[in-house]
């Protein structure tokens, strides 16, 4: 009962859908009949399914509102991914924010970005005031395809298409390839949005146990056997949360077995400019014929300045464009026109070289600290932000997190990340949210 009732919940059946047979449900359950025609009286009884003599049992239930929190694990709400996210974009300046995916606004580039604005503003009025070209700005297609070139992936600017956002252009993707029901694979740890936004999709997620060079090869490969998923997301380079860096060989391998199953992989690469030294890109490797490369600039330039973008084969482009217009209409004119602005006058790269810098800096001392306490690195990353850390033996992570807002500190949790929840003992840290001494004292404290 409670199998159709979470279904019903989650949209997997929706009114008017046929139930198993009582004789089949019986044999899939290995119950007795009686015990699902119990359960198929009760759920009639609720107003959720009705009987048609002679055809069998329907949904009669009309939709409840799609709720996110109630189609994923019941992780305790005060850890989960959602409540995460809300508590570091919602509280104040006087909360440590080390559990956060973003840089603190004193590293963003404030003055090269005032200084583009005012150039803007003085400029042609269309771009403070116009729809953006569907694809986005042409300039800036072409100067993006340029800098992707960089990475050995050889493309076109009609195979990009600029995005709002990172997260909206894996939404547009999910859209275009999913249908509900379709099984996604994912690094377990991942970036915990993909689980939310692959929830809000109905998709089935199966986790993929990453290493410290990529996906469990042998996992994956039995993952493809078992479950036939229709996509992969994952991060190349310093992969969110671990920042570890995918090897060649294990590149190599894993589309092997994408190309022979008919698998899709989306390649999430929003952290391509934090690299000190360019990890393998599968879509270099795969030509962009089973891998579509994504990014953005949210992370490295301005949250507030939302630009990202899909590098995809010719012949999706313009369906992705009609869902686009579909979902947001136009494309984001002001933002690409600023972010173009900032990539010519090469402030951009000067002020990614820095950030590079500092980050590097702040890697040290923080795993300097970290360790000092026991809290102990799971590996070096080669760059980028993200310390994925062990806990000592005993301490949990999401009860640790639920102490550490009593002292106004947002911690992300382990589990948050983990879709198989095998990450009970890792916290992932920001290094450019560590720079607080009272952090360090204050897990002192609390795992003592």
């Amino acid at each position: 009962m409670s199998t159709v009732r979470s279904r019903i919940a989650s949209r997997a059946l929706t009114p008017g859908a046929k139930l198993p047979s009582i004789r089949s449900f019986s044999t899939n359950l290995k119950v007795s009949k009686s015990t699902v025609v119990e359960a198929y009286d009760r759920l009639a009884a609720e107003g959720l399914i009705r009987s048609r003599p002679g055809s069998g049992f329907f949904v009669a239930a009309p939709l409840a509102p799609l709720s996110l929190a109630d189609l994923g694990p019941k992780l305790d709400r005060q850890v989960d991914p959602l409540w995460i996210s809300r508590q570091a974009l919602e509280s104040g300046d006087d909360v440590l924010k080390p559990g956060c995916g973003w840089l603190p606004p004193s590293w963003m580039q404030e003055e090269g970005l005032r200084r583009a604005l005012r150039a803007l503003a003085r400029g042609n009025a269309s771009t403070l005031v116009d729809y953006g070209p569907l694809l986005g700005l042409p300039a800036l297609r072409t100067l993006l395809a340029r800098r992707i070139g960089l990475r050995g992936i050889e493309v076109s600017p009609e195979q990009i298409m600029l995005t709002e956002s990172g997260t909206q252009a894996i939404d547009l993707l999910c859209r275009f390839l999913l249908k509900p029901g379709d099984t996604v694979l994912v690094d377990d740890p991942c970036y915990f949005n993909f689980h939310a936004l692959l929830r809000a999709h109905q998709a089935e997620i199966v986790g993929i146990p990453y290493t410290q060079t990529g996906p469990d090869i042998a996992a994956f490969a039995d993952a493809v056997e078992i479950h036939r998923p229709r996509l992969y997301i994952t991060n190349s380079a310093l992969q969110n949360p671990t920042g570890a860096t995918l090897s060649p060989l294990v590149a190599h391998r894993l589309l092997k077995l994408a190309d022979k199953a008919g698998l899709t992989i989306i390649e999430d690469d929003i952290f391509a400019d934090f690299e000190e030294t360019p990890a393998p890109r599968l879509a270099a490797f795969d030509g962009l014929e089973r891998v579509v490369h994504i990014g953005s600039f949210s992370k490295s330039l301005s949250a507030a300045v939302r630009c990202g973008f899909i590098v995809a084969p010719r012949a999706w482009i313009e369906p992705l464009a009609d869902l686009k217009i579909a979902t947001s209409f136009g494309g984001p004119g002001f933002s690409a026109a600023l972010m173009l602005a900032l990539l010519k006058d090469g402030s951009y790269r000067k002020h990614m070289e820095g950030v590079r810098q500092r980050l590097a800096r702040a890697m040290a001392e923080t795993t300097t600290k970290l360790t000092q306490i026991g809290i102990t690195p799971w590996l070096e990353p080669q760059g980028g932000m993200f310390l994925w850390c062990k806990l000592p033996d005993g301490v949990d992570a999401a009860d640790l997190a639920r102490r550490a807002l009593a002292k106004k500190i947002v911690l992300a949790p382990g589990n948050a990340f983990s879709h198989a929840q095998t990450a009970s003992g890792f916290l992932r840290f920001n290094v450019a949210q560590c720079q607080d001494e009272r952090l360090f004292r204050e897990l002192a404290l609390l795992i003592a």
